[in-house]
């Protein structure tokens, strides 16, 4: 079976509102960055869907036993936000997933190149085979950042078949990199825009993410 990179754009109507929050350029950085952490935390929600590892348990309840269905605590959960930008996503997906570990991946562009290279990278030296790894990135455009820290991860013993991706706002560039060298890997965004200008930003996007949300 040939595996194709799946891209899910959620319905979601407070992730339709909480981006046309982040997109309006008159929105000040407090209010952008409670509008990232809505959207880390309800595209987090839709990427857990059908993805958290379960067993079936029985409770005691106040009046009799009951069978339910429980998140799996063996099976580790890991957060990767890429720097600056994915902190932004981190607080709403970590009310989510509290037990989770995180990891983070500082990656900055030469804005000539456009190529990434990273400052900072606390990853372990081996993942266990079963991890789950959800990477945190609120933009996907020209890839090239994204590609670094996939590439890193891989190196790590993280799978792409147990990996996804939150993203605000993705553009093809990035998706067709992404496809063409990670086919199982998931990527749930809250919008698809057409284009990325030639200095590599999402049009039309929400402009600097990292810099929207920290007020810099």
């Amino acid at each position: 079976m040939t595996l194709q990179l799946r891209v899910y754009v959620p319905p979601h109507p407070l992730v339709k509102h909480w981006l046309g929050v982040a997109r309006d350029a008159s929105t000040p950085p407090p209010l952008f960055k409670s509008a990232m952490t809505e959207l880390g935390r309800w595209l987090t929600y839709e990427a857990m869907r059908d993805w958290l590892p379960n067993e079936e348990l029985t409770v005691q309840t106040p009046l009799a036993p009951c069978k339910v269905t429980m998140v799996n605590p063996e099976v580790p959960i890991v957060v990767v936000p890429i720097l600056r930008a994915g902190l932004a996503l981190l607080d709403g997906a970590q009310t989510l997933l509290p037990l989770a570990s995180v990891y983070h991946l500082g990656l900055v562009r030469n804005e000539e190149t456009l190529q990434a290279n990273f400052y900072l990278n606390t990853l372990p030296n081996q993942f266990d085979p079963n991890t789950r790894v959800l990477v945190l990135d609120p933009m996907l455009a020209t890839g090239g950042t994204m590609m670094l820290a996939m590439s890193e991860l891989k190196k790590r013993g993280a799978t792409p078949d147990l990996t996804r991706i939150i993203s605000v706002v993705a553009a093809p560039p990035a998706l067709q990199k992404l496809g063409a060298d990670y086919p199982s890997l998931t990527i749930y965004t809250g919008m698809i825009d057409e284009e990325v200008n030639g200095k590599g930003y999402i049009v039309p996007g929400l402009g600097d993410a990292g810099d929207r949300a920290f007020g810099t």
